[in-house]
């Protein structure tokens, strides 16, 4: 006996592919990436003056007088041009991967990027780091001990710290434990001339990041902390937390397996979120410690208006953080399939 199976109105019976999650969740950023390319083009040349400003002072080591002279250099950079043939040869650059010629230092940017990116990707990524574990320790353990005086200490400090800018933590750390009681370095990422190798050399650099670290770690705790904790609150009560209270569950695993599992979903989430917030932190405490990462290398490029480094610079914070957001939207598929699949 033949059973007829019956077709939907649209004549398929196999689902859709889509493609590979992670190929789906990257495309999304494609659209953002060329915003950006966009951005950081526009943004530098919305500051008055131009590169070659500095020609025009009188009291500049450079001073052009002949207007021709000044107009040969224009023509040579290109900045008489009209924006939009710049910013066909600006995207035509990115897109070979070219970050073009620092207008004030007179060195290939990729060189200058490479000699910067390092160290604040070091500084980002230990206090995201130390923000993240710091962070959803203390918010499952503020809820646990809610209205006690621990949990009333957390949400007073990390709230009053979270309130307070970068630049003015970095500054309060710098003076105490710098000058007051000089614990830790002044300024800079290495000891001037120092030779040291092997562990020695990463013992010096892990000395001069703790300040810097520290400053930005303080800066990133409280949203984070008050999502966690807030989360964890309303678990409490849930049926799954009594019936594990009722198993007999160590307090260890009702805290981070049951109750802290609940906010994991959402501190992901935020944890993608400040990856910016660190990007634009970062460049203030580097700013304050005298820290050679890509902040030093902006504020000096915005003296010079030195565009190619701005466009460059900005282009590749903006990268970091785009690849940040794509690691955490990858990790919340995983964590929760359901977004996956949809």
């Amino acid at each position: 006996m033949t059973v007829a199976v019956a077709r939907p109105a649209g004549g398929r019976t196999e689902p859709r592919r889509r493609g590979h999650p992670a190929l789906r969740v990257a495309s999304l950023y494609v659209p953002t990436l060329v915003v950006v390319v966009a951005l950081v083009f526009a943004l530098p040349r919305a500051m008055p003056g131009d590169p070659l400003s500095v020609f025009d002072d009188p009291d500049s080591a450079v001073f052009v007088s002949d207007a021709d002279s000044r107009q040969r250099l224009l023509d040579y950079y290109g900045l008489d041009d009209p924006l939009g043939e710049q910013f066909a040869r600006y995207v035509s650059r990115v897109a070979r991967g070219d970050l073009g010629w620092s207008i004030a230092r007179h060195a290939p940017v990729s060189e200058l990027i490479g000699q910067h990116l390092p160290w604040t990707l070091l500084l980002m990524g230990t206090s995201l780091a130390l923000a993240a574990v710091a962070s959803f320790v203390a918010g499952v353990a503020s809820a646990w001990r809610r209205g006690r005086p621990a949990d009333r200490g957390l949400l007073v400090s990390l709230t009053a710290v979270n309130a307070v800018p970068e630049y003015a933590i970095a500054a309060v750390l710098l003076i105490v434990f710098a000058v007051v009681f000089p614990v830790f370095p002044l300024y800079g990422a290495r000891s001037p001339f120092s030779d040291a190798r092997g562990a020695a050399a990463v013992a010096d650099v892990a000395e001069h990041l703790v300040l810097p670290a520290g400053a930005l770690t303080l800066s990133l705790l409280g949203t984070k902390f008050l999502l966690v904790r807030n989360t964890v609150l309303s678990s409490l009560g849930q049926d799954y937390m009594l019936l594990a209270r009722a198993k007999g569950l160590p307090e260890r695993a009702l805290k981070y397996r049951h109750a802290g599992r609940n906010a994991l979903l959402p501190f992901v989430t935020v944890l993608g979120i400040q990856a910016g917030f660190a990007a634009g932190g970062s460049v203030f405490v580097e700013s304050v410690f005298s820290y050679p990462g890509m902040g030093t290398l902006i504020l000096r490029a915005v003296d010079a208006r030195d565009y190619p480094v701005l466009e460059a610079s900005f282009l590749v914070l903006a990268v970091v953080v785009l690849v940040v957001n794509l690691a955490v939207d990858l990790l919340y598929a995983r964590l929760d399939p359901r977004v996956a699949a949809e």
